[in-house]
């Protein structure tokens, strides 16, 4: 074991870097990495609505990409990502499109890159992307109609979208078998009219309807736009819209043409100073819940002086109305604080547990109508009415199960069953529901013991994924629900020290690289569940992490829309803070961690 003092410096070293990361306002904004593929849209999208106007953008874009294409000629979603056909076709295409006469070297090596993994003729590359992701429409038609844009394919290669399907009323669009994820609702929009501008269909009859929803559907495009003029707040989503409808040469209506500007508007405010744009502008609220809920398991909320501050701010980020994207009913969280954010089911648990910590208890305890409670019960009618037929939870839209990131999760369900699980009775579930989620649980738990996540992963696993940090975030669903005996929870802890590397920590999978986000997971849970050598080993790699300060080095384990990975600065000094607060707070009972 770690000697006592010396775990208790190592997280008084983390706490103090992460209290440090605070914006004035009390709560934390993080920093989200960098993106090849995002900067590649962004140019692209720029150099169709003006080359002139926006020359200094794409040329610090372009300058940007070709100083971070890998040693392989490729480009990966972020500067620590292996390269990938996607991201490099899109980086391909932006050179073609924006100008690659000053890049000869850059192109050169992309191109050798493409023939290696793809071949070399434009209908190969087509198909390896299609490829790449099946029947779900969402990334590999953008990607496909950006390349037919800049003249890398042929528009016979990109599948159509029908984006008549947008004018439908919202509730039927569960019904309606979408190719796209249900958050790609404006993707859907612009690259379908986009799609059919370019190749019409050989059927009359699709050719009226298809022109009859044009104005209708560019309407609600323009309808769910945020103000801030980002969708989603994501640069590849409204630089794809933007693209599309820019190569679109037509007289415009007022509503396409305002989707238009205010898209490009969030792009230029996007532009980061080194010519790069980030996957999505910021995770406020998700980032503050998880630093909350930290020291929350170490212990030592105390530590935290902006405590009412922060419970204001949260708070206020919950939607007290319909939200006009995904037609989500009040009483979610987003993952942002800006307008392009829009409620879903990893956030709102997470805001849940952190108000119920930061909320004086007289609050929890009195009805929902005090603001706290009010939230708390809110929150849970939310939750409740988002579960699935498979008595699991999803990201955003009941009943979307067709495509993977539609469909129910394991880290997401197990998140919610933690909410319920410490909201007061008063406001919270019933036995019940909360057993309803746990037969899914145990239902999804492989032979293996694991779990799968959602919208995490890790690039060095077999087909990417993590089920380290899935099966962390499960066992603590049975941790928190005082589960620790189901033998669903001793399998899944089985897993846990079956995959841990020989240096003491954990990497996404049995023999990745050891990170410290998922050592850091894999210890917090098993410091209450399995006590013993393999925590402890995980404690001191930590601990060293945290002495030769690499407990700042993020690793990119974040997925967003269609595995397009991030990484993100807060997390691993968040979940390094989570774990060793954990082991001071087990080791040390008194005095307290934060007086420690």
């Amino acid at each position: 074991m770690i000697p006592a003092e010396r775990l208790r410096t190592a997280y008084r070293t983390a706490r103090a870097a992460l209290l440090a990361e605070r914006v004035p306002e009390g709560h934390w904004v993080g920093e989200l990495s960098t993106s090849a593929l995002s900067t590649a849209t962004a140019v692209m999208a720029l150099h169709l609505v003006n080359p002139f106007t926006h020359r200094e953008l794409i040329d610090a874009g372009r300058k940007w990409l070709a100083a971070h294409q890998n040693a392989d000629g490729g480009w990966g979603d972020t500067v620590k990502s292996f390269s990938n056909i996607s991201t490099t076709m899109l980086c391909r295409a932006a050179f073609k499109l924006a100008g690659e006469k000053e890049y000869p070297e850059t192109v050169q090596r992309v191109e050798e890159y493409l023939t290696r993994n793809a071949g070399a003729l434009p209908t190969a590359r087509a198909a390896a992307i299609r490829a790449r992701y099946g029947k779900d429409h969402t990334f590999s038609v953008p990607i496909l109609m950006t390349c037919a844009v800049a003249k890398l394919v042929a528009w016979d290669e990109v599948p159509r979208l029908p984006f008549e399907l947008a004018c439908l009323p919202q509730s039927w669009y569960r019904f309606a078998k979408m190719p796209v994820v249900s958050y790609a609702l404006p993707a859907l929009i612009a690259i379908g009219q986009c799609i059919h501008h370019h190749r019409r269909s050989q059927n009359p009859i699709r050719n009226t309807i298809r022109r009859l929803a044009r104005g209708l559907s560019l309407k609600v495009l323009r309808r769910i736009q945020p103000s801030s003029g980002g969708y989603l707040e994501a640069t590849p989503l409204t630089s794809f819209v933007v693209m599309a409808l820019s190569s679109i040469r037509r007289r415009r209506a007022a509503a396409e043409q305002q989707v238009i500007d205010e898209g490009v508007r969030f792009l230029v405010n996007s532009a980061r100073p080194d010519g790069s744009w980030p996957i999505d502008t910021n995770l406020a609220t998700w980032v503050t819940t998880l630093s909350v809920n930290a020291l929350v398991s170490a212990g030592d909320l105390d530590a935290l002086d902006t405590k009412e501050h922060i419970l204001a701010w949260l708070l206020k980020q919950q939607y007290k109305e319909r939200h006009p994207y995904t037609g989500a009913d009040p009483g979610g969280w987003a993952w942002t604080d800006l307008p392009g954010g829009v409620p879903d089911c990893d956030d709102t648990p997470g805001a849940m547990l952190a108000i119920e910590a930061l909320a004086p208890p007289t609050g929890l305890r009195s009805p929902p109508t005090t603001p706290a409670g009010g939230a708390l019960n809110a929150g849970f009618l939310w939750t409740r009415n988002l579960q699935n037929g498979d008595e699991g939870f999803p990201t955003f839209c009941r009943g979307w199960g067709y495509l993977p990131f539609d469909r129910s999760g394991c880290d997401l369900t197990a998140h919610a069953l933690r909410a319920w699980g410490r909201t007061p009775k008063d406001l919270g579930s019933s036995g019940a529901e909360v057993a309803s989620g746990m037969r899914y649980l145990a239902r999804e738990q492989r032979p293996d013991g694991s779990w799968l996540p959602l919208w995490f992963g890790n690039q060095h696993a077999p087909d990417d994924i993590n089920p380290v940090y899935g099966t962390a975030r499960v066992l603590a669903a049975y941790r928190d629900l005082d589960l620790k005996d189901a033998p669903e929870c001793r399998r899944g802890i089985e897993f846990l020290l079956s995959v841990q590397n020989a240096d003491g920590g954990w990497g996404g999978a049995k023999g990745c690289p050891s990170s410290v986000e998922e050592t850091a997971l894999a210890v917090e849970v098993l410091l209450d569940l399995a006590n013993g050598d393999a925590a402890q080993k995980g404690v001191a790699w930590l601990t060293e992490a945290v002495e030769s300060d690499r407990f700042r080095d993020a690793s990119p384990i974040g997925f967003y829309f269609a595995k397009l990975w991030y990484f993100e600065k807060l997390y691993p000094i968040i979940f390094t803070v989570a774990a060793l607060g954990r082991a001071v707070k087990i080791t040390s009972p008194a005095p307290a961690a934060g007086s420690a």
